[in-house]
């Protein structure tokens, strides 16, 4: 082997070294930036989706152009988004059951208007438990509501009522929806049973509802101050009241 030759084979090997020693450290560097968490200290985004590894949504944080719809199972249904800037929750099947949402403006009347709503829902089903305020340009009403809700899938509801809006009788489309909506062996499709919160009239109020959502028992301070324990039927009439009058 003659001396040129000699020294390509070193400066090769030289060469192999180095790339081989460039690669390995690029490598290492990539591995621990990948296992440690990205930092930011400010960033403006439209909308992010928080999901598990096989892709399930668990979390989407949007503005309302970006807001999604209704989702169960990973399938969008109903009304589509674009409505809800805020928070919305999944649960492990990847269905809606809960969120934070938020609007609030003045109007070209200049009256404004304003809602914020922390919701949490029944399995397979809409919300039960609601945190809620909301504003019509000075009328409020802000408090805590829970309610019941039948055993009947949201999924199979909505793509039943959806199909039943294509009737084009009037009549017998409202008919049909009343069928679909109403009660069943006396269970109605939602019944508040706990109000607690400050109404529109000013007044500090706790109604607790019978199964129907009729409200049966109320605590009231009024917004001049006075209180009052009522007693009430099923058809709402007052049997009863703490002070008498």
């Amino acid at each position: 082997m003659d001396t040129s030759l000699r020294r390509e084979l070193r400066a090769l090997k030289a060469y192999a070294i180095v790339v081989t020693t460039i690669l390995g450290g690029l490598s290492i560097t990539a591995f621990r930036r990948a296992s440690q968490p990205t930092r930011f200290t400010e960033i403006d985004v439209e909308r992010i989706n928080v999901v598990e590894p096989d892709g399930k949504l668990r979390l989407v944080i949007s503005n309302r152009a970006r807001s999604i719809g209704p989702v169960y199972k990973g399938k969008p249904f109903g009304y589509a988004g674009g409505t809800r800037p805020g928070l919305i929750f999944f649960n492990d099947e990847g269905t809606e059951n809960g969120g934070l949402t938020f609007t609030g403006q003045r109007g070209a009347d200049g009256k404004y208007r304003a809602s914020t709503g922390m919701s949490f829902d029944q399995f397979d089903q809409d919300q039960v438990v609601v945190l809620q305020y909301v504003d019509d340009d000075g009328t409020r009403r802000m408090g805590l509501t829970v309610g019941d809700r039948a055993n009947r899938d949201i999924y199979d509801l909505v793509q039943a009522r959806d199909s039943l809006m294509k009737i084009a009788d009037t009549t017998q489309r409202n008919a049909a929806l009343r069928a679909l909506l109403g009660p069943r062996d006396g269970v109605p499709l939602y019944a508040e049973r706990v109000y607690v919160g400050r109404d529109r009239s000013k007044a500090a109020v706790v109604n607790l509802s019978d199964p129907q959502g009729r409200p049966r028992l109320r605590l009231v301070v009024d917004s001049l101050g006075a209180p009052r324990l009522e007693f009430l039927d099923e058809r709402g009439a007052v049997t009863a009241r703490l002070p008498e009058r």
